[in-house]
């Protein structure tokens, strides 16, 4: 198997490895991205990387482990500066079998803390919970707490119920020893308002987490949703007590060559990342800051998402 080697704007680019990026929550964190493109359990309104294309709730070996401890060993070899190595990517990682063996793995290998980012849809399953207590730090996400939202919001796997996810979540904190940051993505008119807010603040007293992060969509998602303002923030975080905290994302500085490459001809977030060897998740944060700046637009064609220069 080829596997791409690059390196672009002081980063290692690895067919399975993209960063380290700048993380509003990890500081640098060398992502490691271990399920196939838009491979998940839910699909979330607020996905920055579009519709999920392969729903599911079956646990793989999606990806070789020796191929992924091989790729992070190559990065550890160059002695780079991170803070984090991260199971996150453009899928949920709990879906991969080894993800627990390789947590492990890396534990030997470094000193470096192992995070998990998840939509925390699996921790249901034993064998799940198992696999990540080896973990230093996991950030589920909790958007709902009710059927109905948790329906309109994360769109789950049909198989998938928010009463059975809040318990498995509940039931992880006590097993899990190390550190559990749980963020709650809000929406504007969707899971912003009292009840749902108050529903949400009860499974979080349940679940007891280290850190309760509160978020919103950041503009522009691929789908046409609104992000809750300043204030409704504020507001939402008073409901939560004195332990949530409101996150924001970090400026992310525009990758230089992906602007003189949309000038040529419109390209899909895909094209792009082949074309300069940067992970899919980084170009989306680039591509934010263009977007954010008026200077590219979006158009569909044949069923595909194209980013081209506003004329």
């Amino acid at each position: 198997m080829h596997i791409r080697r690059t390196v672009l704007g002081g980063c290692l680019h690895l067919s399975n490895i993209f960063g380290p990026v700048p993380s509003r929550r990890l500081g640098r964190s060398l992502g490691l991205d271990i399920t196939p493109y838009k491979t998940c359990t839910f699909d979330c309104v607020y996905c920055q990387i579009g519709r999920t294309t392969n729903k599911t709730v079956q646990r793989m070996d999606y990806i070789p482990k020796n191929l992924v401890l091989s790729e992070l060993k190559d990065f550890l070899d160059m002695e780079e500066d991170i803070d984090y190595i991260t199971f996150s990517g453009s899928g949920e990682p709990t879906l991969h079998s080894g993800i627990g063996e390789m947590i492990n793995d890396i534990k030997s290998m470094t000193d470096i803390p192992v995070a998990v980012l998840t939509n925390g849809s699996l921790l249901l399953r034993e064998d799940v919970r198992k696999d990540l207590l080896s973990a230093d730090v996991v950030l589920p996400s909790l958007d709902a707490a009710s059927e109905s939202v948790f329906h309109a919001v994360n769109r789950p796997h049909e198989s998938l119920g928010i009463r059975e996810i809040i318990d498995g979540l509940r039931v992880f904190r006590k097993v899990f020893e190390n550190e559990l940051w749980l963020e709650i993505m809000f929406v504007k008119g969707m899971n912003d308002w009292i009840d749902e807010i108050t529903a949400l603040s009860d499974a979080v007293c349940e679940i007891d987490p280290d850190r309760i992060q509160l978020n919103t969509v950041v503009r522009p998602p691929c789908e046409d949703v609104e992000p809750v303002d300043e204030d409704g923030m504020i507001r939402i975080c008073r409901e939560f007590g004195g332990d949530a905290e409101i996150i924001a994302e970090q400026r992310i500085e525009v990758h230089p060559e992906i602007l003189p490459l949309l000038q040529r001809r419109p390209l899909t977030i895909e094209e792009i990342s082949e074309s300069l060897g940067i992970h899919r998740n980084e170009v989306v944060k680039h591509l934010r800051g263009l977007k954010e700046g008026g200077k590219i637009v979006e158009t569909v064609h044949a069923g595909k998402r194209y980013l081209g220069v506003k004329m």
